[in-house]
């Protein structure tokens, strides 16, 4: 059965996407059979690992809404074992639609089941909110994974995001776990992103990962391509890093770094 790992932080621009994807595509390189799920309406997971949602007439949006099964939207990418369920631009009305809808937090994990015994990782990519859509993200992970900019406000809307943690949690499953935080856009030359660090570090003692995504020019390119950073420069250390973050996220036994959010940092 595969570990599901939500992918969220409601501020935008830290990296989400570009963590679900060259995780995602470390992890397929490392013999794991891998599935990421864009639950961003922007599509930027799909249209970044190659796949031109224009083109698509279903996506999540159906999945979610058991118009189709999620088996029949999921595609293939250019990495041997990795697959996408892919974000259309009707993602963009699932917010609205899930209004009425009975267990509403709970359809894409509900979604998932049928498939979860097909891959080893599902990685959610969630969007920039705490809307419905984020919140069916975390709620079907087992695992919350939360990129954080080394940036003057990176710290900003982590209370809160924390405070959401918790209340899933409490309210709705108690059995999710935070896999950790992870720093990206590090630039080891500047104060500003070792005070970010060190910041962190009161928060999440035991769940910062070791491994540290540098800023990196080739990172933000590979998009633009249609690639991950393991086929457009896999050299590069922005590649290096996301490799060492894989690694570390399978070594990585969860319940011994299990956390209750307690009291959210104020930013």
């Amino acid at each position: 059965m595969a570990r599901i790992i939500s992918i969220v932080n409601q501020k935008g621009g830290v990296g989400k996407t570009t963590t679900a994807i060259n995780v995602g595509a470390y992890l397929a390189e490392l013999g794991k059979f891998v599935l990421i799920v864009d639950m961003d309406p922007q599509a930027n997971a799909t249209s970044g690992i190659g796949i031109d949602h224009r083109n698509l007439d279903r996506g999540v949006y159906e999945a979610v809404l058991n118009q189709v099964p999620m088996r029949e939207i999921v595609q293939r990418t250019s990495h041997e074992g990795l697959h996408i369920a892919p974000s259309t631009t009707n993602l963009a009305g699932l917010n609205i639609e899930l209004v009425d809808i009975e267990r509403r937090e709970f359809r894409l994990r509900e979604a998932l089941l049928e498939i979860r015994n097909d891959y080893d990782f599902i990685l959610i990519d969630c969007p920039p909110t705490l809307g419905l859509i984020t919140l069916n993200g975390m709620v079907a992970g087992d695992e919350i994974l939360i990129p954080v900019q080394a940036e003057y406000y990176a710290l900003e809307g982590l209370g809160q995001l924390l405070e959401t943690v918790q209340l899933i949690q409490d309210r709705l499953r108690p059995e999710i776990d935070v896999l950790g935080a992870v720093i990206t856009m590090y630039d080891g030359r500047t104060k500003l992103s070792d005070d970010v660090l060190h910041e962190l570090y009161k928060y999440f003692p035991n769940n910062i990962f070791r491994s540290v995504i540098p800023r990196n020019v080739r990172l933000a390119e590979a998009p633009s391509f249609g690639r991950t950073i393991v086929h457009f420069d896999p050299s590069s250390k922005g590649a290096r890093a996301y490799e060492r973050l894989a690694r570390e996220i399978l070594e990585r036994d969860v319940s011994a770094y299990r956390i209750r959010v307690v009291e959210a940092p104020v930013s």
